[in-house]
Protein backbone atom coordinates (compact mmCIF):
# COMPACT_ATOMS: atom_id res chain seq x y z
CA UNK A 1 0.00 0.00 0.00
CA UNK A 2 1.17 3.52 -0.74
CA UNK A 3 2.05 5.75 2.15
CA UNK A 4 1.04 9.32 2.84
CA UNK A 5 4.50 10.87 3.12
CA UNK A 6 6.21 14.04 4.30
CA UNK A 7 9.68 15.36 3.64
CA UNK A 8 12.17 14.77 6.45
CA UNK A 9 13.24 18.03 8.06
CA UNK A 10 10.16 19.92 6.89
CA UNK A 11 8.32 22.13 9.41
CA UNK A 12 5.57 19.51 9.66
CA UNK A 13 7.91 16.51 10.07
CA UNK A 14 6.84 14.17 12.85
CA UNK A 15 8.69 11.23 14.43
CA UNK A 16 7.82 7.81 13.04
CA UNK A 17 6.47 4.94 15.13
CA UNK A 18 6.35 1.38 13.80
CA UNK A 19 3.50 -0.51 15.46
CA UNK A 20 3.13 -4.22 14.74
CA UNK A 21 -0.01 -6.32 15.00
CA UNK A 22 -2.56 -3.73 13.94
CA UNK A 23 -5.07 -6.00 12.22
CA UNK A 24 -8.42 -5.12 13.80
CA UNK A 25 -10.06 -1.85 14.75
CA UNK A 26 -10.88 -3.24 18.23
CA UNK A 27 -7.33 -4.41 18.89
CA UNK A 28 -4.75 -2.99 21.26
CA UNK A 29 -2.44 -2.28 18.34
CA UNK A 30 -5.01 -0.07 16.64
CA UNK A 31 -5.69 1.87 19.85
CA UNK A 32 -1.95 2.49 20.30
CA UNK A 33 -1.46 3.54 16.68
CA UNK A 34 -4.31 6.04 16.89
CA UNK A 35 -3.19 7.39 20.25
CA UNK A 36 0.35 7.95 18.99
CA UNK A 37 -0.97 9.59 15.83
CA UNK A 38 -3.00 11.98 17.95
CA UNK A 39 0.14 12.74 19.98
CA UNK A 40 2.09 13.83 16.92
CA UNK A 41 3.61 10.65 15.50
CA UNK A 42 3.55 9.36 11.94
CA UNK A 43 2.60 5.69 11.91
CA UNK A 44 3.72 2.61 10.05
CA UNK A 45 1.84 -0.52 11.04
CA UNK A 46 1.87 -4.20 10.19
CA UNK A 47 -1.00 -6.64 10.01
CA UNK A 48 -1.42 -10.28 9.00
CA UNK A 49 -4.96 -11.21 7.96
CA UNK A 50 -4.38 -15.00 7.77
CA UNK A 51 -3.77 -15.05 11.54
CA UNK A 52 -7.03 -13.31 12.35
CA UNK A 53 -8.86 -15.50 9.81
CA UNK A 54 -7.92 -18.71 11.63
CA UNK A 55 -8.76 -17.35 15.08
CA UNK A 56 -12.25 -17.46 16.67
CA UNK A 57 -12.88 -13.73 16.11
CA UNK A 58 -12.12 -13.98 12.39
CA UNK A 59 -10.71 -11.44 9.97
CA UNK A 60 -12.22 -7.94 9.87
CA UNK A 61 -12.82 -6.92 6.25
CA UNK A 62 -11.89 -3.30 5.61
CA UNK A 63 -10.05 -2.88 8.93
CA UNK A 64 -6.84 -1.60 7.34
CA UNK A 65 -8.66 1.04 5.31
CA UNK A 66 -10.58 2.24 8.39
CA UNK A 67 -7.42 2.43 10.49
CA UNK A 68 -5.60 4.36 7.77
CA UNK A 69 -8.51 6.80 7.50
CA UNK A 70 -8.48 7.34 11.26
CA UNK A 71 -4.73 7.97 11.19
CA UNK A 72 -5.16 10.51 8.40
CA UNK A 73 -7.85 12.29 10.43
CA UNK A 74 -5.23 12.75 13.14
CA UNK A 75 -2.78 14.29 10.68
CA UNK A 76 -0.45 11.29 10.53
CA UNK A 77 1.46 10.13 7.51
CA UNK A 78 0.98 6.39 7.47
CA UNK A 79 2.05 3.14 5.89
CA UNK A 80 0.27 -0.21 6.19
CA UNK A 81 2.26 -3.38 5.57
CA UNK A 82 0.91 -6.92 5.48
CA UNK A 83 3.67 -8.94 7.12
CA UNK A 84 3.99 -12.60 8.06
CA UNK A 85 6.38 -12.24 10.98
CA UNK A 86 6.88 -16.00 11.14
CA UNK A 87 9.19 -15.49 8.15
CA UNK A 88 12.62 -14.49 9.48
CA UNK A 89 13.32 -12.37 6.39
CA UNK A 90 10.30 -10.12 6.96
CA UNK A 91 11.40 -7.92 9.93
CA UNK A 92 14.37 -6.45 8.03
CA UNK A 93 12.15 -5.82 5.01
CA UNK A 94 9.53 -4.08 7.14
CA UNK A 95 12.01 -1.70 8.77
CA UNK A 96 13.70 -0.99 5.43
CA UNK A 97 10.36 -0.19 3.80
CA UNK A 98 9.30 2.09 6.67
CA UNK A 99 12.65 3.89 6.58
CA UNK A 100 12.44 4.40 2.81
CA UNK A 101 8.85 5.66 2.74
CA UNK A 102 8.30 7.46 6.06
CA UNK A 103 11.75 7.80 7.57
CA UNK A 104 13.71 5.82 10.14
CA UNK A 105 11.44 4.94 13.06
CA UNK A 106 12.04 6.57 16.42
CA UNK A 107 9.69 4.19 18.25
CA UNK A 108 9.03 0.48 17.86
CA UNK A 109 5.87 -0.87 19.50
CA UNK A 110 5.51 -4.66 19.37
CA UNK A 111 1.84 -5.64 19.56
CA UNK A 112 1.84 -8.65 17.21
CA UNK A 113 1.42 -12.14 18.57
CA UNK A 114 0.65 -15.77 17.93
CA UNK A 115 -1.76 -16.95 20.63
CA UNK A 116 -3.38 -20.36 20.31
CA UNK A 117 -4.41 -21.99 23.57
CA UNK A 118 -2.84 -25.34 24.47
CA UNK A 119 -1.63 -26.96 27.67
CA UNK A 120 1.74 -28.46 28.47
CA UNK A 121 0.80 -32.02 27.39
CA UNK A 122 -1.34 -30.91 24.44
CA UNK A 123 1.05 -28.47 22.72
CA UNK A 124 2.60 -29.86 19.55
CA UNK A 125 6.06 -28.98 18.27
CA UNK A 126 4.76 -27.04 15.26
CA UNK A 127 2.63 -24.77 17.43
CA UNK A 128 5.43 -24.29 19.97
CA UNK A 129 7.89 -23.33 17.24
CA UNK A 130 5.45 -20.95 15.56
CA UNK A 131 4.78 -19.12 18.84
CA UNK A 132 8.49 -18.58 19.38
CA UNK A 133 9.02 -17.61 15.73
CA UNK A 134 6.37 -14.88 15.89
CA UNK A 135 6.44 -13.72 19.49
CA UNK A 136 10.16 -13.99 20.24
CA UNK A 137 12.30 -14.36 17.12
CA UNK A 138 10.45 -11.75 15.07
CA UNK A 139 10.55 -9.32 17.98
CA UNK A 140 14.31 -9.77 18.34
CA UNK A 141 14.79 -9.28 14.59
CA UNK A 142 12.61 -6.16 14.61
CA UNK A 143 14.54 -4.71 17.54
CA UNK A 144 17.81 -5.44 15.76
CA UNK A 145 16.62 -3.85 12.52
CA UNK A 146 15.19 -0.85 14.40
CA UNK A 147 18.52 -0.28 16.14
CA UNK A 148 20.40 -0.56 12.86
CA UNK A 149 18.21 2.06 11.21
CA UNK A 150 17.97 4.42 14.20
CA UNK A 151 19.02 8.00 13.46
CA UNK A 152 16.96 10.06 15.93
CA UNK A 153 18.59 12.14 18.68
CA UNK A 154 20.02 10.23 21.59
CA UNK A 155 17.42 9.78 24.30
CA UNK A 156 14.39 9.96 22.01
CA UNK A 157 14.26 6.31 20.94
CA UNK A 158 11.64 3.98 22.38
CA UNK A 159 10.91 0.26 22.29
CA UNK A 160 7.72 -1.00 23.92
CA UNK A 161 6.64 -4.64 23.76
CA UNK A 162 3.32 -6.06 24.93
CA UNK A 163 3.86 -9.13 27.06
CA UNK A 164 1.85 -11.58 29.17
CA UNK A 165 2.31 -13.83 32.18
CA UNK A 166 -0.41 -16.25 31.06
CA UNK A 167 0.96 -19.80 30.97
CA UNK A 168 -1.55 -22.31 32.35
CA UNK A 169 -3.53 -23.66 29.41
CA UNK A 170 -1.62 -21.34 27.10
CA UNK A 171 1.91 -22.69 27.39
CA UNK A 172 3.57 -21.74 24.08
CA UNK A 173 2.15 -18.21 24.21
CA UNK A 174 3.26 -17.60 27.79
CA UNK A 175 6.68 -19.18 27.31
CA UNK A 176 7.39 -17.17 24.17
CA UNK A 177 6.28 -13.96 25.86
CA UNK A 178 8.58 -14.72 28.78
CA UNK A 179 11.44 -14.98 26.30
CA UNK A 180 10.32 -11.68 24.74
CA UNK A 181 10.74 -10.02 28.14
CA UNK A 182 14.43 -10.99 28.09
CA UNK A 183 14.87 -9.54 24.60
CA UNK A 184 13.49 -6.23 25.89
CA UNK A 185 15.74 -6.32 28.96
CA UNK A 186 18.76 -6.91 26.74
CA UNK A 187 17.75 -3.99 24.50
CA UNK A 188 17.56 -1.66 27.51
CA UNK A 189 21.24 -2.34 28.18
CA UNK A 190 22.68 -3.08 24.75
CA UNK A 191 21.12 -0.06 23.04
CA UNK A 192 22.34 2.33 25.71
CA UNK A 193 24.76 3.88 23.22
CA UNK A 194 21.72 5.03 21.21
CA UNK A 195 19.87 6.29 24.25
CA UNK A 196 16.90 4.03 23.44
CA UNK A 197 14.54 3.16 26.29
CA UNK A 198 13.09 -0.36 26.12
CA UNK A 199 10.20 -1.57 28.27
CA UNK A 200 7.61 -4.34 28.34
CA UNK A 201 3.96 -3.73 29.22
CA UNK A 202 1.67 -6.43 30.56
CA UNK A 203 -1.89 -5.15 29.96
CA UNK A 204 -3.63 -8.04 31.71
CA UNK A 205 -6.99 -9.21 30.36
CA UNK A 206 -8.20 -6.78 27.70
CA UNK A 207 -11.52 -7.06 25.90
CA UNK A 208 -10.84 -6.87 22.18
CA UNK A 209 -13.89 -8.89 21.21
CA UNK A 210 -12.73 -12.38 22.15
CA UNK A 211 -14.19 -12.63 25.66
CA UNK A 212 -17.47 -14.40 26.33
CA UNK A 213 -19.76 -12.49 28.74
CA UNK A 214 -19.19 -15.03 31.53
CA UNK A 215 -15.42 -14.70 31.28
CA UNK A 216 -15.63 -10.91 31.31
CA UNK A 217 -17.65 -11.00 34.52
CA UNK A 218 -15.28 -13.49 36.13
CA UNK A 219 -12.17 -11.48 35.30
CA UNK A 220 -13.78 -8.21 36.39
CA UNK A 221 -14.55 -9.87 39.72
CA UNK A 222 -10.85 -10.67 40.20
CA UNK A 223 -9.73 -7.11 39.41
CA UNK A 224 -9.60 -4.65 42.33
CA UNK A 225 -10.96 -1.84 40.15
CA UNK A 226 -13.95 -3.98 39.20
CA UNK A 227 -13.60 -4.06 35.43
CA UNK A 228 -11.42 -5.52 32.72
CA UNK A 229 -9.02 -3.53 30.62
CA UNK A 230 -9.68 -1.71 27.37
CA UNK A 231 -7.30 -1.15 24.46
CA UNK A 232 -7.29 2.54 25.36
CA UNK A 233 -5.98 1.75 28.85
CA UNK A 234 -2.89 0.19 27.28
CA UNK A 235 -2.58 2.99 24.74
CA UNK A 236 -2.45 5.54 27.58
CA UNK A 237 0.66 3.93 29.05
CA UNK A 238 2.38 3.29 25.73
CA UNK A 239 1.88 6.91 24.65
CA UNK A 240 3.42 8.06 27.93
CA UNK A 241 6.41 5.74 27.52
CA UNK A 242 6.98 7.00 23.97
CA UNK A 243 6.77 10.63 25.02
CA UNK A 244 9.63 12.73 26.45
CA UNK A 245 7.99 12.23 29.87
CA UNK A 246 8.77 8.52 29.63
CA UNK A 247 12.46 9.02 29.00
CA UNK A 248 13.60 7.87 32.44
CA UNK A 249 11.69 4.57 32.40
CA UNK A 250 13.94 1.87 31.00
CA UNK A 251 14.34 -1.90 31.27
CA UNK A 252 11.06 -2.34 33.12
CA UNK A 253 8.18 -4.82 33.03
CA UNK A 254 5.14 -2.67 33.77
CA UNK A 255 1.76 -4.05 34.79
CA UNK A 256 -1.10 -1.94 33.48
CA UNK A 257 -3.90 -4.28 34.54
CA UNK A 258 -6.12 -2.58 37.10
CA UNK A 259 -4.41 -4.54 39.89
CA UNK A 260 -5.41 -8.06 38.82
CA UNK A 261 -1.76 -9.12 39.24
CA UNK A 262 -1.45 -7.58 42.71
CA UNK A 263 -1.05 -10.11 45.56
CA UNK A 264 -4.25 -10.69 47.47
Amino acid sequence: MAAMTRTEGSPTARPVALVTGVGRTRGIGAAIALRLAGAGWDIAFTHWTPYDARMPWGAEPGATARIRAALAERGAAHLALEADLADPAVPDRVVARVTAELGAPTALVLCHCESVDSSLPDTDVESFDRHFAVNTRASWLLVRAFAGAFTAPRGSGRIVALTSDHTVGNLPYGASKGALDRVVTAAARELAHLGVCANAVNPGPVDTGWMAPGLKEELAGHTPLGRIGTPEDTADLVEFLCSPRGGWVNGQLLHSDGGISAPS
